[in-house]
């Protein structure tokens, strides 16, 4: 589902016009007014759905950078309406009461509001069209795996194959890595985790995002950082300096006379990129002066000149 379409907007809308644009709609797909219209309720799910992800700021942050797709994979319907209270939205907008339509059953993927009410008036963990009076199908545990990825990984975003193994079954699995991913982030497979009682449904598997260190560079953020040892004469005096950057591209970078150690030189958008469709960081050449562990005669001497003049 694409939110912005959802709600006839532009993705540069405010917050205002989010706000009014929902507020629409929703007047027109509330089920109380529409005497159980399926394709009206099926809307209003639409429309609640985009609204609690473009008025909450971080989760339209994390949607506007990756994407419907990419926001999906890091979102379930539970951390979509988490902190969402559509009873309390809707009275903002001159709806009274709990909403309990008796010809709208739906709980928007199960999630609670703090009230003790589903999104749609149900008690929580009551199912649909039961009235209270009966639960929701019993689901499998979720589990947890690590998923290591690469630099190149995050760079280049990959797709690569797992196998699980569950209920002493073997099943291979492909995951999308998308651009830009976050250490600590998972990635969801609805359905992958643990077997469910009879009658139920299976947990889900989340991957989390482990980051393998690289022999050259070190990922802050979006940006990368490049370890360059010089030695004191370069430092002193200056010099060009080659750069190769995590995509093989090679840069000539000038170090500017009297260069200290633990000095930064950025080479700007050669880091990583912010999720897939959003800009890269940058590369850093962090500077180190060489000190060598030992020393020709010729070396010494030139040295201690330098010492002389107070260097």
């Amino acid at each position: 589902m694409e939110y912005y379409e959802t709600l006839g907007l532009a993705k540069a809308a405010s917050p205002e016009e989010i706000k009014k644009a929902y507020r629409k709609l929703a007047f027109k797909y509330h089920p109380d007014k529409n005497n159980g219209n399926k394709e009206y309720e099926a809307k209003f799910k639409e429309i609640s759905e985009a609204y609690a992800v473009l008025s909450d700021p971080e989760k339209k942050k994390q949607y506007d950078t990756y994407g419907s797709a990419g926001f999906h994979q890091r979102y379930s319907k539970e951390d979509i309406f988490k902190n969402f209270d559509l009873n309390d939205i809707l009275r903002q907008f001159g709806f009274g009461g709990n909403f309990n339509s008796t010809g709208f059953r739906s709980n928007m993927g199960g999630s609670s509001s703090p009230h003790g009410y589903s999104f749609f008036g149900q008690p929580n963990g009551a199912q649909a069209g039961c009235g209270g009076g009966c639960h929701a199908p019993a689901k499998g545990q979720d589990i947890t795996y690590q998923l290591s990825v690469s630099l190149q990984d995050v760079l280049y975003g990959n797709e690569k194959e797992i196998t699980l193994r569950t209920n002493g079954k073997t099943e291979n699995v492909s995951v999308k890595i998308p651009m830009g991913i976050e250490e600590g982030k998972k990635l969801r497979l609805k359905g992958k985790g643990g077997a469910a009682p009879p009658g139920g449904i299976p947990g889900d598997l989340y991957l989390k995002i482990q980051l393998e260190p690289h022999s050259v560079f070190q990922r802050e953020g979006e940006d990368l950082i490049y370890h360059k040892k010089v030695t004191f004469s370069e430092a002193c005096l200056g010099a060009k300096i080659e750069v190769e950057s995590l995509d093989d591209k090679k840069f000539m970078v000038t170090l500017p006379p009297g260069t200290n150690g633990d000095s930064r030189l950025r080479i700007k958008g050669q880091g990583l990129p912010s999720g897939p469709i959003g800009e890269r960081g940058d590369l850093y050449v962090k500077i180190g002066v060489d000190i060598p562990k030992e020393l020709s005669e010729a070396q010494i001497k030139a040295i201690k000149s330098l010492k002389k003049s107070g260097l």
